[in-house]
């Protein structure tokens, strides 16, 4: 009588155990339903954000600059001739410094509008430094070293590639930047051919000592906006020298006696980076010009100047040991990246002066 009785009241009590855990999740379904409408967003952009943080590190924005000495190999290997042209080594080490420029790893930044790389504007700074040093190259070679004298005709490669060239870098579709660029590249290797073709009639590269002050002038003036651009990382006063030692000098607008110039906070890595891809493809530059226009450095007694030049801008490629641009004050306790840099520029930049008035009136 008691088995059958305890067995009852033991299923009764299941019974009702059940129904009360099945009424409390059928009460919870509605919370958890809401819970799951919320975390699901929040775990699929969080895997979205890793991913993106992960891709992020693909991209190359400091790749290794082409050598000299690499090019020297390919020419040898390409034709049954032991030493280049004169303006070999500058056409050339024009065209691969752009071609990694565009197709680097990650390819070419500066116009792309989708996350993350819209947000990795460092990488876009550097192109953009380095981007403006090719275009000043080019226009050099289109003006000047190219052609014979004034009255002499441009030769249309060098035309096209310098029109492409200065195609706007942050351009993505119909058509892309990069897709110029491209473009330019492959009409700077027709003028390539053309200088290594003797019996070609186009395509001659003219090493004279107007034509290296010329390009020289370029990188100049490229420093010293540079240098003044860094300076500005922190808050200087200025003293308007536009219209200095010339007392007949006018200018358009009138110039304050002195103004504050200090870059914005959020745009100093960019400053930075920018004056690290110029200074990267001005080194590449410098090299090949050493080799194409040997004789006209020797003869002005330049070449040490120039080699020493070479040794400042390379300290500019020196890799970073914080992981940010750190920008202290001139004597504070922290570093500041871009006086740093500021230096170098300004350095290379009164050599740069040496060496064009050696050439002009040496």
């Amino acid at each position: 009588m008691l088995a059958p009785l305890q067995q009852t009241m033991t299923t009764g009590s299941s019974m009702g155990y059940l129904r009360r855990a099945a009424r409390a999740v059928t009460d919870r379904m509605p919370r958890l339903r809401a819970r799951g409408l919320i975390m699901t967003p929040v775990v699929v952009g969080l895997a979205i954000a890793v991913a993106l943080f992960v891709v992020s590190f693909w991209p190359n924005g400091n790749p290794q600059a082409p050598k000299q000495d690499a090019i020297l190999e390919a020419f040898k290997a390409d034709s049954d001739q032991d030493e280049p042209p004169v303006g070999y080594y500058t056409t050339e080490s024009l065209i691969r410094s752009l071609d990694i420029i565009v197709n680097k790893r990650g390819g070419f930044l500066s116009n792309d509008v989708m996350p993350p790389f819209v947000l990795m504007d460092n990488i876009a700074a550097w192109e953009t430094g380095a981007i403006r040093q090719a275009r000043d190259l080019s226009l050099a070679l289109r003006n000047d070293v190219s052609r014979s004298q004034s009255q002499s005709n441009e030769n249309p490669n060098l035309v096209q590639a310098q029109i492409l060239l200065n195609n706007d870098s942050e351009r993505w579709i119909f058509p892309s930047a990069e897709g110029k660029y491209n473009n330019a590249i492959e009409e700077l290797r027709a003028y390539r051919q053309d200088l290594v073709n003797p019996d070609s009639a186009r395509g001659d590269f003219y090493a004279r000592a107007d034509n290296l002050a010329t390009i020289l002038d370029l990188m100049n003036k490229r420093l010293g906006s540079m240098s003044q651009n860094l300076a500005a990382s922190v808050a200087e006063r200025r003293r308007a020298t536009m219209l200095a030692n010339d007392p007949n000098a006018a200018a358009a607008k009138r110039q304050p006696i002195e103004d504050v110039s200090q870059t914005p906070w959020m745009q100093v890595d960019n400053v930075f980076y920018q004056a690290r891809g110029t200074t990267w493809a001005m080194l590449v530059y410098l090299k090949a010009l050493k080799r194409d226009f040997r004789s006209v450095l020797e003869d002005k007694n330049a070449m040490v100047s120039l080699e020493q030049i070479i040794r400042e801008l390379e300290y500019t490629q020196r890799s970073m040991t914080s992981p940010m641009v750190l920008n202290g004050s001139q004597f504070g306790l922290v570093p500041n990246y871009s006086l740093t840099m500021s230096s170098y520029l300004t350095r290379a930049n009164a050599g740069l002066i040496n060496i064009i008035s050696l050439l002009r009136d040496g």
